[in-house]
């Protein structure tokens, strides 16, 4: 086989949205994965293009809330006490992401990331054929009590700094633009800008047609490790194969570390465990995604089903699943849409993955400049996916990104 322009490794959206944005700039790529396409946390994520969800994790609030949560197994935030020394290092670096200053740095790096990717979302759409999985039902945040809407009101005044268009709904607003809430949400706020997929595993599998359509490769590998060699960079797979190619695009997705680990580079990524239950179409008439804030997860209308999931589960790549997070969101999400029928679901758990401050990995690796770096988005690996891959191809054809892409650095951690 042909040495190829780049080798992309992960067939994810990340992954499969670069490797397209390159063949459309007239490069040979090879797509490799340790399972194939929309095997990972693009198959079961909420579908939802998150444009306004500019706020990082680490934060003051955050700060304030992370006690109470923590000591809630099945809360909003976890972390496995099997899992706790281990993540020690990290939770110290997300606790520094904390301060304002570090805050405003991650809201503004952000937001120009979130502007790139939406304004790279309907050409890649079109480009790509899957423009009617498009939909732009919005995104509705509920709050229980006046002082839980207070306290979300900081957030929402710094998006409406970054020109981010929502409003702020009574129970009667919202019991009008989706009736089925319970009472005890007494205010909303609504952000029409919030858009989503059809279904996010079938959207991912269509980009990998589209991608071998126009020529494009994918082929199951479990990649081990890279060496610069020369003018290129052999990839090294489990199976003892060695692959060249003239650059590497790193997008793995959670896994993504352990390899970058081989050429002498340590990304603090960790993994937020995401947990689901998908229930039938029919389950509940969900006009628009629910976000219920104070509890950590969201309620999304799906063209396969209602997906019901969230939460943050910090817990690495090794440890079982806890579906009991599963049957917890599911059993609060019934309490909160009473008519919402929850026989006939489908669990899941995928790996998010999140750097300390919330902003993804996307620029050269230290070694060498042919490996470049597009992993950590954390929950907004779909939301960011176009435009990542505008950045990936502009730095693999020596193009100026439209952005600042420093506030992404890998090596900002060093």
């Amino acid at each position: 086989m042909a040495k190829p322009d780049v080798i992309v490794i992960g067939a994810g959206v990340v992954g499969l949205s670069a490797a397209i944005a390159a063949k459309a700039r007239g490069l040979s790529v090879v797509v490799l994965d340790r399972e194939g396409p929309a095997a990972g946390a693009s198959a079961g994520n909420a579908g939802a293009f998150a444009f306004t969800d500019i706020l990082p994790l680490a934060s003051p609030g955050m700060l304030k809330k992370a006690p109470k949560w923590l000591l809630d197994p099945l809360g909003p935030l976890t972390v496995p006490p099997a899992y706790a020394l281990q993540i020690l290092p990290w939770m110290f670096r997300f606790w520094r992401a904390c301060a304002p200053s570090r805050v405003a740095h991650s809201v503004a790096a952000q937001t120009a990331m979130m502007d790139l990717a939406k304004a790279e979302l309907e050409p890649f759409l079109a480009a790509t054929g899957t423009g009617q999985m498009l939909r732009k039902d919005g995104n509705l945040q509920v709050y229980e009590s006046d002082a839980e809407f207070r306290a979300s009101l900081p957030g929402w005044q710094a998006r409406e700094a970054h020109g981010i268009v929502f409003q702020h709904m009574s129970a009667p607003e919202m019991a009008a633009l989706q009736p089925g809430l319970a009472p005890r949400f007494i205010k909303g706020t609504f952000t029409p800008g919030w858009y989503s997929i059809a279904d996010p595993k079938l959207f991912t599998l269509a980009l990998a047609e589209h991608f071998r359509a126009r020529g494009g490769t994918i082929e199951r590998a479990d990649v081990k490790a890279l060496l610069p060699v020369g003018g290129a960079v052999d990839v090294a797979t489990a199976d003892g194969a060695t692959r060249r190619a003239d650059h590497v695009v790193l997008a793995a997705g959670a896994f993504s570390h352990r390899i970058a680990r081989n050429i002498g580079e340590r990304i603090p990524l960790e993994t937020e465990r995401g947990y689901n239950t998908t229930l039938p179409i029919d389950a509940f008439d969900l006009r628009t995604q629910i976000t219920f804030g104070g509890h950590g997860f969201v309620v999304t209308r799906l063209s396969t089903g209602i997906r019901v999931g969230g939460a943050v589960e910090l817990g690495g790549l090794s440890l079982p699943p806890n579906f009991r997070r599963s049957e917890a969101m599911l059993k609060k999400a019934q309490a909160f849409l009473p008519g919402l029928k929850t026989q006939g679901g489908t669990q899941w758990m995928g790996f998010r993955p999140s750097l300390p401050d919330s902003l993804p990995a996307i620029g050269k690796a230290a070694a060498t400049s042919r490996v470049i770096y597009a992993f950590g988005h954390g929950h907004l690996g779909l939301t960011q996916a176009a435009g990542t891959a505008r950045l990936v191809a502009d730095l693999l054809t020596d193009q100026a990104p439209p952005i600042d892409i420093s506030p992404f650095s890998p090596q900002r951690f060093s």
